[in-house]
């Protein structure tokens, strides 16, 4: 019998054991008391660089339980941690626990999920996943997609696919520079900035997205929509895609999905929904109507990292027609033998990896562990939070609520003394709250987000989070109301 062949990569599978019931055990530990310390520690980056040192590469090797130890400090005493309950802030949930053992066990067998026969089962499980996600939101499970990182690159992989479908065919060949059609999309001002990169990126350019104003609910104005496809089309553009909010990033604001796919029918667009962060909202039968008209989009992107509860990165492109992304996507060097069979599904032509990792089973698993149920409930939670959130501010004499949607409430902290003006007076409140933002986040006991509304500089609270409670959300606004006294005591002793 020929001997192993020795690695320094290698670890036996009494050291592999005893470094991993060791990792198991103190992440066992960091979960359970996760709430207890602040959500971040707020230290600079000249502090964590202190902290991590600053030593060259090492030259040999050092043991697996020493690195794994520090590894543990480092993290567990020196992160932002986007599972405590009080982290409200953008829109990174809290990731459930099972997805960080499917993480494992997916880096553990490592397969290549960019072709069938690189990841025969992981290939099969990742089908499953997108049409489990597919049924979740309330469209059919026969809707085709792919997993991807997050939202940008979940819209990015829609965008291109509505180009191909819906731009001249002859781009494919000579480019958008060689073709005479200034081609344009639409979309709400709430719209998240993966547009303006994918206008960039794709040749569009900025001057082709139409920036639809929205109506006194934040949605994207329909009317004004129509009125901008027609005047495109009389003045010689190609109008291809409309882009609706499911749940829009700083206010939670879903657009009127029916409406809009309608016109889409009507004028031969590819109608696409953002729904990254809100579509999985959909699945509570009581918000039924809020959603209605999903099932008319030509593509839909969601996270399951953020309101699915999964850890970092997972993101979704679901397609009505799956042959779109082929048409997009799909290449076929001659070094590549991946097509032994017609029924092999491989998702490099779906997209824009060749490698892939294995985003799916961390989401495959939490679906089967929480179940549709267990998903309304907890995402149901976080709505209702949400507007204990906003009654609460509503009923103290120092903040003023401004808007609540889904899990996401707005507000701001107005003192009761004030310049008198208005002018003076609404800048003096954005100074104010801006301020107030960076001390809480720096500070740790609380961490909330931003968001421009109307003018007004407004704290912004999403909550997408298992962990968070009723206690959490009183102690929040006291928070708030403690910190903002202070920094307007500190602004009044300045003037």
């Amino acid at each position: 019998m020929l001997p192993e062949r020795t690695s320094p990569a290698r670890m036996s599978k009494e050291e592999f054991r005893k470094v991993g019931y060791y990792l198991v055990d103190s992440i066992s530990d960091f979960m359970d008391r996760i709430g207890d310390g602040p959500v971040t520690t707020g230290e600079t980056s000249t502090q964590l660089q202190a902290f991590l040192g600053t030593t060259s590469l090492p030259e040999t090797g050092m043991t697996a339980d020493v690195i794994m130890k520090r590894a543990v400090d480092l993290l567990f005493n020196h992160s932002l941690f986007n599972g405590h309950p009080k982290f409200l802030g953008y829109i990174t949930s809290s990731a459930a626990p099972l997805g960080a053992l499917a993480d494992l066990l997916s880096a553990a067998v490592n397969p290549n999920v960019g072709a069938n026969i690189l990841s025969p089962m992981a290939t099969e499980i990742e089908k499953q996943t997108i049409g489990w996600l597919a049924e979740f939101i309330g469209v059919s499970p026969t809707y085709g997609g792919i997993l991807v990182s997050g939202g940008n690159m979940a819209n990015f992989t829609a965008f291109l696919a509505a180009r191909t479908a819906k731009a001249p065919k002859s781009i494919r060949q000579d480019g958008i520079a060689a073709n005479d059609a200034r081609l344009v999309v639409y979309c709400s001002k709430a719209t998240h900035a993966w547009i303006e990169k994918a206008a960039f990126f794709f040749g569009i350019g900025a001057n082709g997205i139409r920036w639809i104003e929205q109506d006194d609910f934040g949605k994207m104005h329909i009317g004004l929509l129509e009125q901008a496809i027609k005047r495109d089309l009389k003045n010689g553009y190609t109008p291809i895609m409309v882009v609706g909010n499911a749940g829009d990033v700083s206010t939670g604001v879903v657009d009127d999905l029916k409406s809009i796919g309608a016109l889409c029918k009507t004028y031969n667009l590819w109608f696409h929904i953002d729904g990254a962060y809100g579509i999985p909202a959909a699945v509570i039968p009581e918000l039924k109507n809020v959603f209605a008209g999903v099932e008319d989009a030509d593509s839909i992107a969601l996270d399951p990292h953020k309101w699915l509860y999964s850890p970092l990165e997972a993101g979704c492109t679901l397609v009505k027609d799956p042959q779109t992304l082929i048409d997009t996507y799909s290449t076929h060097p001659v070094y590549y033998n991946f097509n032994s069979s017609e029924s092999q599904h491989n998702y490099y032509e779906y997209g824009f990896q060749n490698s892939r990792g294995f985003r799916a089973l961390k989401v495959w698993a939490a679906l089967q562990h929480v179940g549709r149920e267990g998903y309304i409930n907890m995402i149901g939670k976080n709505i209702e939070l949400s507007q204990l959130f906003f009654r609460l501010a509503q009923r103290h004499p120092e903040l003023e609520a401004i808007t609540q949607n889904l899990s996401i409430t707005t507000l701001r902290y107005v003192p009761a003394e004030r310049p008198d003006d208005a002018k003076g007076k609404e800048a003096y409140l954005n100074t104010l709250n801006e301020a107030l933002l960076n001390r809480l986040q720096r500070k740790g006991d609380v961490f909330l987000s931003n968001a421009v509304i109307k003018g007004k500089y407004c704290l912004r609270g999403c909550i997408v989070n298992f962990r968070t409670t009723e206690k959490d959300i009183e102690e929040i606004i006291d928070i708030v109301v403690r910190e903002g006294r202070k920094i307007h005591k500190e602004s009044v002793n300045v003037l």
